[in-house]
């Protein structure tokens, strides 16, 4: 990296935003520095018009737009005067304050403005229409933004760029600078952290590097939390080394010692598994640990007075009409009897049947049964498969947030309150959200797990069901056989030749199961589009907002969420004077929009027509129906739940027209649309369209080439997962 101190510094007033990409903050504005007006480039996601901003970069010349600045790093400063003040607070840069807000203010406190909202925000109150409450939040967000501001400024001064500055507040908070100044290297031990190769480059353009032995340590902790993130709870000793070495340039022995000392200083855990060393970051090392204690407990004491079921399964045989299978009464009998099942299978084996028979017969020895799911849209889904209430685990644990982070009200202090609880969607669970699960149920509490164990891996670290099925210490039931009304659909037979690694027919000529065959990606995205939006609808009546979805395997490239959603948004919601617009760091909201929420965020209010709470889930899908710019605020129809989002909380949604594979999970839709073309070599497997073709309940495409599917079917090799709760299993159990 170039030096900071060798770069150029400039300062002016934005006077146009000429362009903003809102997918990663690359924005190109005017600046008015009083000598010249200067195109400025870079990413500078929160920079208004009227801002006051500093930039470090360097000057280019653009072939086309000619002599541009290049801005490495770029803030907007805190305002100076009362004209900047009033620009800033009419920007809507703080939710419940518009222009007249804005105006009101500027025009009775004069001068005393700065001082009123930083140390006196009560006296707000006194224009008309700003209540107590109202004037204290403006107080509390105006003093938030502004020790923002300062730190963002401070920690560019120490050469961070804004997405690193970013980054270091969202970490360490108001302690960023001295962090950053004391200790760089934690910015790449961080969860989500840069590269140890930058964290390097900002430590040596300081005083004052910090140790060699520092250094090795963040490079060692940088490499595991990376594999972390890839899903790993562990990685064996010895492939350390090698990465370790080339990453560092130490020799074996120094990185040897050092891993010792982070052991010794329980940053790090060893521990030997069939006979071989692994690293561990603590916290995965205790969940996964934390479940092999708590399943042993359930394995050891089952509850009580086993009894012959078949009476009861006879019974819900006669009054429904119907007969199970030989699995499905063996399903029904463990989790009666043993207390704790995994239930498993394709599409059309009869799950959902099998958990209504389960439920029944709990429900005739009035247990009190808790439904759950990871996700929102899996909860809701199986509230609409069982006729009952099912909530996210984070729910049922009664998550709260603290510094960030969950905490469980619900855990092993103040066990859960019920006699049985049913997962659904089990391969989406991580090891961090089954381990408070467990540790959360009352002794004698029967566990039932349902899921699909030939889909894809949880998004975080672990392999939970997997790992549970193959330590072969739990009851365990797979639904192999298709029932007869479901070998009529070809997305159901598909799905099952899919698994097996045999290739499918892609001349379907009539039925719910298609492939459309486009050698080129500018072709099978003209098809996304038309399908989408014109022939699917007047083919099949389908509602393109609510019951079409695009699945694709990435967000990048030319077929990947982030292209195809602009492409969606302008087909299907394009610009309208009558309709309000919003613009976030990296992406464009228009009144009309489908978004999805991306994280689990227990703060957001919502009302419906008979209820009202707290809390918006990962995976849910809704549409914007008003967005109010003046006074900073949007709200959105989450399936007749109203909730109301303020502009920083819009960074947790992203357009929902076309969402990845692994987002789909827990969900399904009518009619499915997928491009397989130029799919990556890494996202070129099986169970990835597998995953994607059991979404689809009535009608699956496939836009590509059968080169690309061949591709997909014939690749079974999962991604390697390291992990250790099998093992853990085993060892506790013996």
């Amino acid at each position: 990296m170039e030096d900071f101190e060798t770069k150029i510094k400039i300062r002016g007033t934005v006077t146009e935003i000429t362009y903003r990409n809102d997918v990663n903050g690359y924005t190109v504005f005017v600046l008015d520095t009083g000598e010249e007006e200067l195109t400025v480039v870079g990413i500078c996601p929160d920079v208004r018009e009227h801002d006051t901003v500093e930039a470090v970069g360097d000057y280019t010349y653009h072939a086309v737009y000619g002599r541009q600045f290049k801005a490495d790093s770029c803030f907007a400063t805190i305002p100076e005067t009362v004209d900047d003040l009033y620009h800033y607070l009419s920007s809507g840069a703080i939710y419940g304050v518009g222009e007249a807000t804005a105006r009101s203010i500027v025009e009775r406190f004069k001068e005393a403005s700065f001082d009123i909202l930083e140390n006196n925000p009560e006296r707000l109150s006194e224009i008309r229409g700003i209540s107590a409450k109202k004037a204290k939040k403006i107080g509390e967000e105006y003093n938030r933004q502004f020790t923002v501001r300062s730190l963002l400024i401070s920690l560019s001064g120490l050469g961070l760029t804004t997405q690193e500055s970013l980054l270091a507040f969202e970490t360490f908070g108001v302690a960023a600078k001295e962090m950053v100044e004391t200790d760089p290297y934690a910015l790449c031990e961080a969860e989500n952290g840069i590269s140890f190769e930058r964290a390097e480059a900002i430590a040596n353009s300081l005083p004052v590097s910090p140790s060699s032995e520092r250094r090795i340590e963040a490079g060692i902790i940088h490499i595991i939390r990376y594999n972390f993130n890839n899903g790993h709870t562990c990685i064996p000793l010895e492939k350390i080394f090698a990465p370790a070495s080339s990453l560092l340039e130490e020799s074996r022995d120094r990185i040897e010692e050092v891993i010792d000392l982070i052991i010794e200083n329980k940053r790090l855990i060893l521990k030997k598994l069939n006979g071989k060393d692994f690293l561990f970051i603590p916290e995965a090392y205790h969940a996964e640990m934390g479940i092999a204690r708590r399943v042993q407990v359930l394995l050891k004491y089952p509850p009580e007075d086993p009894e012959n079921v078949n009476v009861f399964i006879d019974k819900i045989e006669l009054s429904s009409g119907f007969e199970y299978a030989e699995l499905q009464r063996k399903a029904i009998e463990t989790a009666v009897n043993k207390g704790i099942l995994i239930l498993t299978g394709g599409p059309g084996t009869g799950k959902t049947t099998t958990l209504d028979g389960i439920i029944k017969i709990f429900e005739k020895k009035n247990l009190d049964i808790a439904l759950c799911a990871p996700t929102g849209r899996a909860a809701q889904r199986m509230t609409e498969a069982t006729g009952r209430s099912a909530m996210t685990i984070h729910r049922l644990l009664e998550v709260e947030w603290r510094n960030e982070k969950p905490y469980f009200k619900r855990n092993l202090r103040n066990p859960l309150e019920c006699q049985a609880v049913i997962v659904d969607e089990m391969s989406m669970v991580d090891i961090f959200l089954f381990n408070a699960l467990v540790e959360a149920l009352p002794f004698g509490c029967r566990l039932i797990m349902v899921g699909d164990s030939d889909q894809l891996p949880p998004v975080n670290a672990g392999n939970v069901l997997h790992d549970l099925i193959a330590s072969e210490l739990l009851p365990v039931v797979e639904l192999k056989e298709i029932f007869r009304q479901s070998m009529s659909s070809n997305i159901v037979m598909n799905a099952h030749s899919i698994v097996r690694g045999e290739h499918i027919k892609t001349d379907y000529k009539d039925g719910d199961f298609f492939v459309l065959h486009k050698n080129f990606t500018l072709d099978a995205v003209r098809t996304v589009r038309d399908l989408y939006t014109k022939r699917l609808p007047d083919s099949f009546g389908f509602d393109p907002l609510t019951q079409i979805q695009v699945l694709c395997p990435s967000k990048k490239g030319d077929t990947g969420t982030f292209n195809l959603n602009k492409i969606l948004q302008e087909a299907i919601n394009p610009e309208n004077s009558e309709k309000a617009e919003i613009k976030t760091e990296y992406r464009l909201f228009r009144e009309g929009d489908k978004v999805m929420q991306i994280k689990n965020n227990y703060d957001i209010r919502w009302e419906s027509e008979h209820n009202e709470g707290d809390g918006v889930y990962n995976g849910d899908i809704g549409f914007i129906e008003k967005i109010d710019n003046r006074n900073g605020y949007v709200i959105i129809d989450f399936s007749g739940k109203r909730a109301t989002y303020s502009k920083e909380q819009l960074n947790e949604l992203e357009l929902a027209y076309a969402v990845t594979v692994h987002k789909s999970q827990g969900s399904e839709f009518e009619a499915v649309i997928m491009p397989v073309i130029a799919v990556t070599e890494k996202l070129c497997y099986r169970n990835l369209l597998y995953t994607a073709v059991t979404r689809a309940k009535k009608l699956m495409i496939l836009v590509g080439t059968d080169g690309t599917i061949i591709k997909m079917i014939d690749n079974g090799k999962t991604k390697l997962r390291y992990s250790a709760l099998k093992s853990f299993l085993l060892d506790k159990y013996e």
